[in-house]
């Protein structure tokens, strides 16, 4: 096995151990059961039914009556009107569904002799070996973009061995028909929702190398076959019209190729991504040929193994490409991946962290194109978020609070105190647009979408009010998703300036006036900008030394709670830092000792978002303490990040960690190895990314740098950390720089690339 091999000596009787497929929209979860298979089938856009207006009609008219209520501290009486006058109606947005089962069940077998399943990261193939009767088999099975179908090929070591029932189910029986329409075809079909709800195809056509295919009641049979291919399409009316035929023509399309040239193109096109970016954490001790089961296995015993750490890394954009791709929908709570018609929290995008989690590697990792589906998520919002503006808090400007759906909804989600009153999600989401020009240096991009950070940022301008000391703040609000204590004992989450409000106003305010310089537009509304900027509450320290995560400084109900709002100065923003703000650099660090000493991190989105913590504050044993954590306590078999349950959330924020203690470009400053355990003494990455639109290589050993290659792709100036005798180069030429608050700085031309030995 590779080293970027998932594998296994037994087949999944879990859903969390199968293996995940997928090519941005359609998505598969393969079992490898012998004799009787179940894929488990995804398509991005079956959801539970049609946009539906919930903005609650009576929030405007009570919203000063809350105000007041909390500047007098009546906590419990501000919720009670929130309950019932600002919480949606109805209540919940749309949600996530499964497709159905694809199943393939050998009819002349009842025991089988299995050998491995696996998952090649490096191609994006699943294998799955078995012996029955004394023949061994082979399923190789993947889900290619190019061609836009789901492949599933099943080979026998000797001839006239392969007869499969294949057929498609599922969905707790909600979908119309999923009869052969002929000797090799199968149309599967439904709906759901009502007038306006999404309807889903699937088709189906099972081609052979010798022996015979025919329908066979409700399947299609395959006898004796040398080989047999199976091609899956889906579509849905969310995209097109005519759903059935679309289902159909991308499987008649796909016959043109053969099962290997389908394979090769769907290798080639995956590769292109997969291949631009590596790290190599060195280990001495190989234990690839041992199953990746034993290996999290040997974590939670206490273990070593860096390779492990590697593979994490690699499964996670591994997941980024199969998960969503250029025209797909973004990234949900778990990718593309969900096997029930009732998800945990609807599978949704739940934006007060984890839909914004899932894309903080995508830049750094090289895969910045996988970015745009949630661009084009913000633009469905927007439309809907101006109406919530308006309606519910008579703002310009759009807003959502703390979910989204496939529609764009943008009205507060759930009848749930610590996360519902909360209008800062499609803020935060907007701070991924300048996030993206800052890695690809693209003024088209941002041209295209300055409109969209402001008018978001517009909504503030309205919505914001004075407080007792003068501050403009949000009102009402809650800090995600914790509740307070007051001195007097009374709980609360409902609440006046929650630190994260400030700080995420804060990057959105200043990247809209970033973007203004960038386009020399609109320079009168940064202006209003800078002078609300002026009065924003800042990151204060709290009597244990932290951060305060209230304008009052108020105890947690749970001082272990999983959610670090306070610190989102710290990452994903760079508000605080080690080499600018060392003072609150400290009280971050006094912050993080005090959730984790109560239980923090104890769900594998929290524990993930430690690594990026620690990362930022250059502090590697702790990378290292919770990366180890991750593994031991919130991982499936199957390398799934377990929140309990699945949530792929830290699948990505641990890929992002794992980046950040290697590479880090924030606040116009590249650092390499900034955050480097000890246990990790040699090795290297290639083709990560750095803010300022530059690609950064290194090797190091005995835990420092032993070369660095910097490559300019759009010219400008770098600025490196690094120590003022370290030698640049340029095509063997030294490169002059000045040194400057302990960086190099220098003038590099787009498409060179720089040799720096620290």
């Amino acid at each position: 096995m590779t080293d970027y091999t998932l594998w296994y000596t037994t087949p999944a009787d879990d859903w969390n151990k199968a293996l995940p497929l997928g090519n941005g929209r359609i998505g598969a979860m393969v079992f490898s059961q012998p004799i009787d298979e179940k894929i488990q089938l995804n398509e991005d856009s079956v959801w539970s039914g049609g946009y539906r207006e919930r903005n609650n009609k009576n929030a405007y008219e009570n919203l000063e009556k809350v105000r007041q209520l909390l500047f007098d501290e009546k906590i419990s009486e501000a919720e009670a009107y929130v309950y019932d006058l600002f919480c949606g109606t109805p209540v919940n947005q749309r949600h996530y569904m499964p497709l159905g089962d694809l199943s393939i069940k050998h009819v002349k077998e009842s025991e089988a002799d299995f050998h491995t399943r696996s998952l090649d990261l490096s191609t994006a193939l699943s294998l799955t070996e078995y012996t029955l009767s004394g023949v061994r088999f082979k399923r190789e099975c993947f889900v290619s973009y190019p061609d836009d179908v789901l492949v599933l090929h099943i080979t026998a070591e000797r001839e006239a061995s392969v007869s499969v029932r294949i057929g498609i189910d599922g969905r707790d029986d909600y979908f119309d028909d999923n009869s052969p329409v002929s000797d090799s075809e199968i149309l599967y079909y439904g709906g759901s929702g009502g007038e306006d709800g999404i309807n889903f195809a699937a088709f189906i056509k099972v081609l052979s190398k010798g022996g015979s295919v025919s329908r066979y009641g409700s399947f299609i049979r395959t006898e004796d076959c040398d080989e047999v291919t199976v091609l899956l399409s889906a579509a849905t009316s969310f995209r097109v019209d005519d759903y059935l035929g679309r289902a159909k023509r991308d499987v008649k399309e796909a016959l043109a190729y053969t099962y290997e040239q389908l394979k090769e193109r769907h290798i080639a096109d995956y590769k292109a991504l997969f291949d631009r970016a590596k790290i190599t954490l060195d280990d001495p001790c190989d234990l690839s040929n041992t199953p990746t089961n034993e290996r999290l296995v040997r974590i939670k015993e206490g273990k070593h193994d860096n390779k492990l750490t590697e593979l994490y890394h690699a499964f996670g954009r591994y997941l980024y490409i199969a998960g969503s791709r250029e025209g797909s929908l973004p990234l949900n709570l778990q990718g593309i991946w969900n096997k029930d018609m009732w998800p945990a929290w609807g599978c949704k995008f739940t934006i007060n962290i984890n839909t914004e989690m899932n894309y903080w590697a995508a830049e750094s990792c090289a895969l910045s194109e996988l970015h745009t589906p949630l661009f084009e998520l913000i633009e469905r919002m927007r439309p809907n978020g101006r109406v919530t503006a308006k309606e519910m808090y008579n703002c310009s400007g759009f807003v959502c609070h703390h979910n989204t759906d496939i529609w764009g909804d943008t009205a507060p989600q759930d009848l749930w105190m610590p996360a519902t009153q909360w209008p800062m999600g499609a803020a935060w989401l907007c701070l991924h647009i300048m996030e993206h020009y800052r890695f690809t240096q693209d003024k088209d991009f941002l041209a295209s979408k300055y409109d969209t950070i402001k008018e978001a940022a517009q909504f503030f301008v309205d919505f914001l009010i004075e407080d007792k000391q003068g501050h403009l703040v949000t009102c009402p609000s809650v800090s995600p998703e914790n509740t307070y204590i007051t001195e007097s004992g009374t709980k609360g989450s409902l609440c006046i300036a929650p630190s994260m409000d400030s700080q995420i106003i804060t990057c959105l305010f200043n990247d809209v006036i970033e973007a203004q310089d960038i386009l020399d537009t609109d320079h009168a509304f940064g202006k209003r900008l800078r002078a609300i900027l002026d009065r924003l509450p800042q990151p204060e320290v709290g009597k244990y030394g932290q951060i305060k995560e209230w304008a009052i400084d108020y105890d947690e109900a749970e001082p272990g709670h999983r959610h670090v709002s306070q610190l989102f100065a710290l990452y994903p923003a760079s508000l605080i830092s080690v080499r600018k703000t060392p003072e609150l650099a400290k009280a971050a660090a006094a912050t993080l000792e005090r959730r984790l000493s109560h239980g923090g991190g104890h769900t594998g989105w929290s524990r993930a978002w430690m690594i990026n913590f620690y990362a930022r504050l250059h502090d590697g044993e702790q990378v290292y303490k919770n990366i180890e954590a991750l593994l031991a306590h919130s991982t499936a078999e199957n390398m799934f990040d377990m929140h309990p349950p699945f949530q792929i959330d830290g699948n990505f924020g641990g890929t992002a960690g794992i980046t950040e203690a290697l590479l880090q470009s924030e606040n116009g400053e590249i650092i390499v190895l900034p955050a480097l355990p000890d246990k990790w003494e040699s090795g290297s990455f290639e083709g990560l990314k750095a803010r300022g639109g530059f690609t950064v290589s290194c090797k190091w050993k005995n835990n420092k740098a032993e070369r660095i290659t910097i490559l300019s792709t759009h010219g400008g100036i770098c600025r490196l950390v690094t120590s003022p005798d370290t030698v640049i180069k340029c095509k063997g030429e030294n490169v002059p720089f000045e040194y400057i608050d302990g960086c190099a700085v220098f003038e590099t031309t787009q498409g060179k690339e720089y040799l720096i030995n620290a």
